[in-house]
């Protein structure tokens, strides 16, 4: 009688706690809810856990920390930084917009690092898919050589995603200066956090249908974008006419796979790859203060480092909309 009475408290307790776990929460999850010492007491080996599973992925395929890098910056574009990007729901969800369909990769990676936190955390149901991806992103580009930075956490998951809003709200390789600056403004990003963020380009790779009008001479008719004649010659035979369209070439073909100033570079030179990217530089008009920073960050590795680390914080700290449903997933796929 007793035993049974201990085993029905039990399974009681169970159900409660599955509960808590799995009920959406009205999102109100603001930046200055978001603590460096979040995991502190309740997982100390987080962090440790998640870079160690992001060091054998890089080490396996250095383009792994470039792809989960892209993740992150699309996921808090788009209602903030709630893993929404990582939900398989296409084709009504993120992974169906065009800026993600057939690019975006890495969700792998951060399955082996959500499955490393849970592990080290005692159980999936502690650690926010959300707050995974933005560990993942910081140790990738540190793992690749560039800076590190501490990362406020305390996110919550999304339980919905929205292809429409996916479209409107992510920059496109198509996009000029004013357009660049405008979309990240709208984001209470700074032109120059814009700058910075860009520099992320300088890992990585861009598919044939994002730059072949360009390098091709058709799709280029701003003077402002003008490009390498050599480096153009070179991308076109990367990507020949007739080529498959998901064909990739390097963003920064110097150095690919390693986070470094290479990138603007690059744009000094006109060996921007992505219209976009070269919009940096000239896209302003000569000696512009656009123009300067590019210049500053081309010859001073070290405060492009900086700043990036600054304006990735920032990035970092977008909440998603008051009211959106939240939770801890469990899966990073699905909603609880």
């Amino acid at each position: 009688m007793a035993g049974g009475a201990v085993s029905a408290s039990l399974r009681t307790l169970v159900l409660l706690l599955l509960a808590i776990v799995s009920s959406p929460l009205a999102g109100r999850r603001t930046a200055a809810a978001l603590s460096t010492k979040y995991y502190d007491k309740k997982c100390p080996g987080l962090q440790p856990a998640v870079r160690s599973a992001m060091a054998r992925a890089v080490a396996a395929d250095p383009r792994a920390g470039a792809s989960v890098l892209r993740l992150f910056f699309h996921d808090c574009f788009v209602n903030g930084c709630d893993a929404s990007v990582l939900l398989d729901d296409a084709p009504a969800g993120e992974k169906g917009a065009a800026p993600n369909a057939n690019s975006l990769r890495g969700f792998d990676v951060v399955d082996a690092a959500k499955a490393a936190a849970d592990s080290a955390c005692g159980g999936p149901g502690t650690v926010s898919c959300a707050d995974v991806l933005a560990l993942a992103a910081r140790d990738a580009v540190s793992l690749l050589g560039g800076p590190s930075w501490a990362v406020r956490l305390g996110r919550l998951d999304a339980r919905t995603a929205s292809r429409d809003a996916a479209d409107a709200l992510l920059p496109g390789p198509a996009s000029n200066l004013s357009s660049l600056v405008a979309s990240f403004g709208a984001k209470g990003l700074s032109p120059r956090d814009m700058t910075a963020l860009s520099g992320a380009h300088t890992v990585g790779r861009a598919r044939c249908v994002t730059f072949r009008g360009r390098v091709s001479g058709g799709g280029d008719d701003d003077p402002a974008a003008s490009i390498d004649a050599g480096f153009a010659a070179q991308m076109r035979r990367a990507c020949p006419d007739g080529a498959d369209g998901n064909n990739v070439a390097p963003l920064d073909a110097v150095t690919p796979d390693r986070f470094d100033n290479g990138y603007f570079q690059d744009l000094v030179q006109r060996r921007g790859l992505l219209h976009s990217d070269q919009q940096l530089f000239g896209g302003g008009g000569g000696g512009s203060s656009q123009d300067a920073l590019v210049r500053k960050y081309a010859r001073d590795g070290a405060a492009f480092a900086s700043d990036f680390a600054k304006a990735m914080v920032r990035m970092g700290n977008l909440a998603p909309a008051p009211g959106t449903p939240l939770e801890v997933r469990i899966n990073c796929h699905r909603p609880n």
